[in-house]
């Protein structure tokens, strides 16, 4: 037989099978509950990270938290950079929604609200760091998926009767 003939033949079975294995493995393991889940944990850490870094204690920023807005953070629109407005009320908002909507996320409660609260924090973080937009793309898609499809089976709002698009 010639090279040619060699090089139009289909695949050994013992190839072809072990594709087959390897498909019907990749089923099994991306099941739906165990993507919205791995998507709640995913996006909860980036921001719980930042989050949990401006506070000093109970309801208390840091005065790096407030220096950051007031000094280094800008707001990049047409015209400017701009300043923010009232830094130390976006440090404090900024502050709260990084530690109280991750911890939501992992829990599964009230999923479909932190999503939507993290993709308008990742729209701010876009205008005052516009070179991240990776980054941020990222965070953006994870939110939509835990907000179209909901936060799958292993959630407490999946206890409370959120059962919408779990399969």
């Amino acid at each position: 037989m010639s090279d040619r003939q060699d090089a139009r033949r289909p695949f050994p079975g013992v190839v072809i099978s072990a594709i087959g294995a390897a498909k019907r493995l990749i089923q099994q393991l991306a099941q739906p509950w165990l993507v919205q889940l791995v998507l709640r944990l995913a996006l909860a850490v980036p921001f719980w990270k930042s989050g949990i870094l401006k506070w000093h204690g109970f309801l208390q920023l840091n005065d790096t938290a407030i220096d950051l807005f007031t000094e280094e953070f800008k707001l990049h629109l047409p015209g400017g950079p701009y300043p923010f407005p009232h830094p130390a009320v976006f440090a404090f908002l900024s502050g709260c929604g990084e530690v109280t909507f991750p911890v939501l996320l992992v829990l599964g409660l009230g999923s479909r609200f932190a999503a939507t609260g993290l993709i308008l924090m990742t729209c701010i973080i876009e205008l005052t760091v516009p070179d991240g937009w990776p980054i941020h793309l990222t965070w953006v898609a994870m939110a939509l998926g835990i907000a179209a499809w909901g936060p799958g089976l292993i959630s407490i709002d999946y206890l409370l009767g959120d059962r919408s698009f779990r399969s």
